[in-house]
């Protein structure tokens, strides 16, 4: 499941609402709705993402929240190292054939070094 996914599906659940019936609000199939709630889809169009903030009527944070939850959300990943060090090259590697085995905790973790790394980069107070 992606980010978008699962904020999505919790958003319907909040609201009683089924799949079909937003699916068919949409006018986008049952199976594809559903295929981008577990990851099995990639990110929704714009103008679908538009559709959706639109259909759960929700307005500025909440929609600013859900773009950017469908900007992380790509299933699979691809990661340039082109021009890197080869140690970032290794790092990239890794991560991709060890990120299915790491707990959720493990993920929070490495997360929060690289929210600390960006903090770092932008200065205080960011």
């Amino acid at each position: 499941m992606t980010p978008f996914g699962e904020r999505v599906r919790a958003m319907r659940a909040e609201r009683g609402l089924t799949l079909k019936d937003m699916a068919e609000a949409l006018g986008v199939s049952s199976a594809y709705l559903s295929a981008l709630e577990h990851g099995k889809r990639g990110r929704p169009s714009w103008p679908l993402l538009q559709a959706i903030i639109q259909y759960f009527n929700v307005i500025w944070d909440e929609a600013d929240e859900l773009q950017r939850l469908a900007e992380l959300s790509a299933p699979r990943s691809v990661i340039d190292t082109a021009g890197l060090s080869p140690r970032a090259t290794a790092l990239a590697n890794r991560l991709a054939g060890e990120i299915a085995h790491l707990s959720e905790d493990e993920i929070g973790a490495l997360d929060a070094v690289l929210d600390a790394a960006r903090r770092r980069r932008s200065g205080p107070g960011a």
